[in-house]
């Protein structure tokens, strides 16, 4: 009989993704980095994976003990092919399993929150990772971020709300630490950075960093669905927009304590973020 010890990673050429494998092969664990593309990963078993290809499936949980659950990208229905898919991980006698969500939605909840649900029921070790909004957004090819390189501005239906933006480093590291202490978390974590930040002061502080004027502009619950809608389904675009009304709301306005305690360092700041990775 195979022994499980292998931990498989899901989405691992992802901005948490990436990090895990990362975090989990300097622990000199042995990792299968799945993904569409099977991209090589240093340190890792590069497998094919796609949650709507169930014929990639069984490659990727062969001697899979562990795993690092990504729901697929823009569905407002992850639980249609999340939950079969761990069906079969639990038959094929993963342990543990650990699971991105967010911190907008709980157990029961729309899209993940449906795997969130019924997660605790399947495995015996596990955890549901809640980070808050991540401070990656504002970099790279994101849609903020084109904004703030093009127009000089972030656009939002935030209004004053604020947020615990999140870095991936951190989300990364409790992750590590969900899937390899030998006591499972067996909750929910809720994640956040070390500060409740409005876009406005998000703006500042690149705007600070960088030497270059970023602002917030201010959009109507309406203005942000369609522009989110010109480029993913209404659905999903509906629910995002919404996500901005919850922070406006006052719904994301908190820090915990959650990094520090899993990992024994404090959160990354935003401004340090900014000097690593705005230019």
């Amino acid at each position: 009989m195979t022994d499980l010890d292998t931990t498989l990673v899901i989405g691992a050429t992802g901005t948490t993704g990436r990090r895990v494998t990362a975090g989990l092969v300097a622990e000199g664990r042995h990792v299968k980095a799945a993904g569409r593309n099977a991209t090589p990963v240093d340190g890792a078993q590069a497998v094919r994976f796609d949650w709507n290809e169930p014929a990639t499936w069984d490659e990727a949980l062969a001697g899979v003990g562990r795993a690092y659950l990504v729901p697929p990208i823009g569905s407002s229905d992850p639980a249609a092919v999340m939950l079969p898919f761990l069906r079969k991980a639990r038959a094929a006698g993963m342990r543990r399993a650990v699971l991105l969500s967010s911190s907008a939605i709980p157990a029961g909840g729309p899209a993940v929150g449906q795997v969130h649900e019924e997660l605790p029921g399947m495995f015996e070790e596990w955890a549901v990772l809640r980070p808050s909004w991540f401070m990656q957004n504002f970099a790279g090819q994101t849609p903020h971020a084109r904004s703030i390189r093009e127009d000089g501005a972030i656009r939002t239906a935030t209004g004053q709300g604020r947020v615990g933006f999140i870095d991936a480093e951190d989300i990364a590291a409790v992750a590590v630490r969900a899937l390899t202490d030998e006591q499972a978390p067996d909750t929910d974590l809720i994640l956040t950075g070390p500060q409740a930040l409005s876009y406005g002061d998000v703006a500042a502080v690149i705007s600070e960093v960088t030497g270059r004027p970023v602002e917030h502009q201010h959009l109507t619950f309406e203005q942000l669905r369609d522009r989110w809608a010109a480029e993913i389904p209404l659905e999903f675009a509906t629910m995002l927009a919404g996500m901005d009304r919850t922070i406006a709301d006052g719904a994301e306005d908190r820090t915990t304590d959650t990094v520090e305690r899993l990992t024994g360092r404090p959160p990354g700041t935003l401004r340090a973020f900014v000097e690593r990775e705005i230019p």
